[in-house]
């Protein structure tokens, strides 16, 4: 069995990464929080922290944080359901995960009128949307946008609609590179715009259409959305926008969709654990009832 202050000890380890931050955080001295961790790899019999600076989990650390990280979502869940919310707050705190693009077009504006009228706070994890259910798996979150269709065992998968993204590039940068049109030989020279390195949706396509891996054509990566659309309106390179971004660029001829056929287009699915606090019904019905309409907007 696992000690309460042991593995207080070593969350606020984790999370602050020395100790004499987590000592603080704990409002005990960095001696003890030394002395519990000890005790708590002696039990486990496993190295759990590396003392660096700043101090990491080892592998073994990593499945402890998980399960504690879990059993406090599990606890949350309970008092959630006993009490309404947290005794020390008037609001509902929910953790979702969610790929940047939802985040940065249809998701809020979606979510704003519940969130304000059943005082629904969200902490919001951001990963590709090919990641982002390993975070409800791992129990980080409580429910996540997910491209995965299937869900996981104890799990259920809503399908949320259609996110289209559009193949986007300056006139200037089409005239430059794509004058004779987009294939492989114009995609292996013209410069990419990529979310980052677990981008999938770019790569796949470039690879599976065109037969290009990342590696053989020059490309920038810009881990922002916003950063991501001035990288493309710029001129710096070429890439794909959802269609809630690229359309007023369209509208005033900033941005070209030159090859429509190359649309993409990215079905979503809203994935959440079988029993739901009472504020997660609401966002789950909510979402799984009007998303598509915000997303074919």
């Amino acid at each position: 069995m696992l000690q309460s202050r042991q593995s207080e000890a070593f969350l606020a380890l984790a999370e602050c990464g020395s100790f004499e931050q987590a000592a603080d955080k704990l409002h005990i001295t960095a001696s003890a929080v030394t002395l519990r961790i000890q005790n708590l790899e002696k039990q486990l019999g496993q190295i759990l922290i590396v003392r660096d600076r700043p101090c990491r989990v080892t592998a073994a650390g990593q499945e402890l944080l998980q399960h504690l990280q879990q059993i406090q979502l599990m606890e949350q869940h309970l008092t959630q359901q006993l009490q309404g919310k947290s005794s020390d707050s008037a609001f509902y705190q929910l953790k979702i995960a969610s790929n940047a693009d939802s985040l940065a077009t249809w998701l809020l504006p979606l979510l704003k009128q519940t969130l304000i009228q059943e005082k629904i706070t969200l902490h919001f994890h951001v990963d590709d949307q090919s990641e982002t259910h390993h975070l409800l798996e791992a129990g980080l979150v409580n429910a996540c946008v997910s491209a995965e269709a299937s869900a996981m065992k104890g799990c259920v998968a809503s399908p949320l609609g259609t996110m289209h993204y559009h193949f986007c590039c300056t006139p200037e940068f089409a005239q430059q590179w794509f004058s004779h049109g987009v294939h492989r030989e114009t995609l292996r020279d013209a410069p990419a715009v990529i979310f980052n390195a677990k981008d999938q949706m770019h790569t796949e396509y470039i690879q599976r259409e065109f037969g290009l891996h990342s590696s053989q054509y020059p490309h920038f990566f810009v881990p922002s959305s916003t950063a991501f659309v001035d990288a493309i309106t710029m001129g710096l390179g070429y890439g794909w926008l959802p269609f809630h971004q690229a359309k007023l660029y369209f509208q005033d001829k900033t941005l070209l969709e030159i090859a429509p056929e190359l649309c993409i287009d990215l079905p979503l699915y809203w994935h959440h654990w079988k029993q739901q606090s009472t504020p997660l019904q609401s966002l789950t019905q909510l979402l799984t009832t009007q998303a598509r309409y915000f997303l074919n907007g």
